[in-house]
């Protein structure tokens, strides 16, 4: 693994897109509705042979605020709130699967929020069962959910694990207290520490921590600590996310102090250190904030060529449709996005009222397909080929892609992507700086340079 300079990391801290989806949701647009995502479901349910299936599930309620948060979530501490929301979950599956079609094959789910473990393990199982009955979940598909450490035991682990889950991600982001006093997060490490033995002790496949650097209070030192306790942990999988601080889009960041939050050179240092700590510790570089150990199958996947990208980072998944249930939740269906409503009364109203709850979405144009496969084969196999990309979108590469290749020609300069008559390809040092080379074919991102509403790409 190459060794990444603080300077060059300086120099690539500059906003952008995590390329979750191309167009991203920014692009998104109100003229897409329910009508048109029904569309789309009853041209999948008809289509001779459907792609895979993923599904994300968004549980939007935590009983108490973390100040760094930028999710969709609802505080609160009324336990019926989570029954009711399963009652309207149910409501728009059944939406959702009269255009569909019951019975799909579904080889990945995921529960997002908010904080899954904030509804009981007698809601999540009735969750469960309810997806089971509409859909066909594959007996050795990946199964995930996200846990707030402080609302699980051992005895919580072992009931995901019988309601069919695999893999867990625990939200550590810091260890240090002062900093979990700044962002209201107390969580003892001895805690996490237990919960994780516990869970490898039960069977689960692949265990996730995440972390945060350039949080409040944070310092070089303290953060150096929590890096050695996490290898100490020795998770399968980190994802490594920097803080963005965007107050006049998150109310809760409002409660951060500012002059608390380290300054541009620490934070970068905090990353340069975090990457030498985690590959020293025997980790895979995966990409774009995600370290995974060698046998893990993200790391197998890398390896072999074949990650792929989706709204919740990457996965070893084939390219999928993804349907998206709850507040917010994103769908992929063939050549089109949709977001359901972002609020809960409107969530409700609409299923109230017997529609699907679709608030946006973008049904995309040719150029948008073909940019997207030019984006995600960067992000996920670090290399593109001229050939490839010709004969599925029947363009010449050099000729549509003539001021991307003048642009990446910068970036071949610095060493981070070698350009040749064949393709692109991004170095061994570039893989870090993915997001500034996917940046080069986004034609909306060109064409208005309005970067500041998206986190830094370091």
């Amino acid at each position: 693994m190459p060794t990444i300079s603080s300077e060059l990391l300086r120099r690539f801290d500059v906003p952008g897109p995590r390329y979750t989806s191309y167009p991203t949701a920014d692009r998104f647009v109100e003229a897409f509705g329910p009508l048109d995502h029904a569309q789309v479901l009853a041209q999948r349910h008809d289509a001779p042979a459907a792609r895979p299936l993923s599904l994300y599930v968004h549980l939007p309620f935590c009983a108490s605020l973390c100040y760094f948060c930028a999710c969709n979530k609802i505080i609160t501490r009324k336990a019926d709130s989570a029954r009711d929301y399963l009652g309207y979950l149910s409501r728009e599956v059944d939406l959702q699967t009269l255009e569909l079609g019951v019975g799909q094959a579904v080889s990945q789910l995921h529960l997002g929020g908010g904080s899954p473990t904030f509804f009981t393990d007698e809601e999540l199982g009735d969750l469960m069962a309810m997806l089971g009955r509409r859909f066909k979940l594959a007996p050795k598909g990946e199964y995930s959910i996200e846990i707030d450490p402080r609302t699980v035991d051992g005895k919580r682990l072992e009931n995901l694990a019988k309601l069919g889950f695999n893999r867990i991600s625990f939200g550590v982001q810091d260890f240090d207290l002062e900093v979990q006093k700044a962002v209201h997060r107390i969580q003892p490490a001895e805690q996490v520490f237990d919960l994780m033995a516990h869970a490898r002790r039960i069977g689960f496949e692949s265990v996730n921590v995440d972390l945060i650097y350039g949080l409040p209070r944070q310092t070089q030192e303290t953060f150096s600590r929590t890096l050695a306790q996490i290898t100490e942990l020795r998770p399968d999988r980190i994802a490594l996310y920097a803080y963005a601080h965007l107050p006049e889009r998150f109310k809760p960041q409002r409660r951060i102090m500012l002059t608390e939050l380290p300054a541009g050179p620490s934070k970068i240092d905090m990353l340069a250190r975090s990457l030498e700590v985690f590959q020293g510790a025997g980790y895979d570089y995966v990409g774009m904030d995600h370290f995974a150990l060698p046998q893990d199958s993200l790391s197998v996947a890398r390896r072999q060529g074949r990650l792929h990208r989706n709204f919740q980072g990457y996965s070893t998944q084939p390219d999928c449709d993804l349907v998206g249930l709850g507040v917010s939740a994103i769908s992929r269906i063939g050549a089109s996005y949709s977001q359901n409503a972002k609020t809960l009364d409107a969530y409700r109203d609409s299923l109230d009222q017997g529609r699907l709850p679709i608030d946006r979405g973008l049904t995309l144009s040719r150029d948008d397909l073909t940019r997207r496969a030019v984006i995600m084969a960067l992000m996920c196999q670090g290399q593109v080929l001229f050939e490839t990309i010709e004969q599925a979108w029947l363009i010449d590469f050099r000729s549509y892609f003539a001021s991307e290749l003048v642009q990446l020609q910068g970036l071949a300069e610095t060493g981070l992507v070698r350009l040749d008559d064949t393709g692109i390809e991004v170095t061994a040092e570039g893989w870090y700086f993915v997001r500034a080379v996917a940046m080069v074919f986004d034609r909306y991102l060109q064409a208005d340079r309005s970067r500041a509403k998206f986190s830094r790409i370091i």
